[in-house]
């Protein structure tokens, strides 16, 4: 129990920093931390910058109880590919407002500022014919996890990979930060 009360606290922490950093709306985004097999991640239509015990759901790594898959976020399939294609232990996916902008019409974000440079080489942009989250689109992402610690989905806003909460959220804000560089230069 004591385990799960400093994990609620990591994602109740940095689920309200997402929320008031403006990289979330009010019901929207998603967070996840694996241990060993298990993956803990946010409720569908969970409010991150609110959270409650209720909303961290419990997942296994491989096999899930389709009742408990269906109230763990619709994002659920890419957080475990990308734990079964990477070293993270979390996951963070949010809809940053410049760095989605820029995706609708650039192919990859290539920081322009130090901070950005120093995490991100460039953030590839991945484009899907279709909406949703079918398997292509979670083979693809997960692939490109391998390489890159953040994506981005055009259109749809990021995943980012660390070893806790706090490095895929910095990353996640870093990513922000660049895009607004970015697309005022543009201007």
């Amino acid at each position: 129990m004591q385990d799960f009360n400093i994990l609620f606290k990591q994602f109740s922490e940095f689920g309200r920093d997402l929320f008031l950093r403006g990289l979330v709306s009010s019901h929207a985004g998603n967070m996840s931390v694996r241990i060993g097999d298990t993956v803990y991640i946010t409720r569908r239509g969970a409010m991150l910058g609110r959270l409650g015990r209720t909303d961290i759901v419990k997942l296994g790594i491989d096999k899930n109880d389709p009742d408990v898959s269906r109230t763990a976020s619709s994002e659920a399939p890419v957080h475990e590919a990308i734990y079964q294609s990477t070293d993270a232990h979390a996951v963070m996916h949010a809809h940053p407002p410049y760095a989605t902008l820029l995706s609708m019409t650039e192919d990859a974000l290539v920081p322009v500022d130090r901070e950005g440079s120093y995490f991100f080489k460039k953030i590839p942009v991945l484009a899907f014919k279709k909406a949703g989250g079918g398997k292509d689109t979670v083979s693809l992402i997960s692939r490109r996890m391998k390489e890159h610690k953040v994506v981005l989905v055009r259109g749809h806003g990021c995943f980012a990979r660390g070893d806790t909460l706090e490095e895929a959220y910095m990353l996640t804000s870093s990513l922000e930060a660049s895009a607004f560089f970015i697309y005022h230069l543009k201007r």
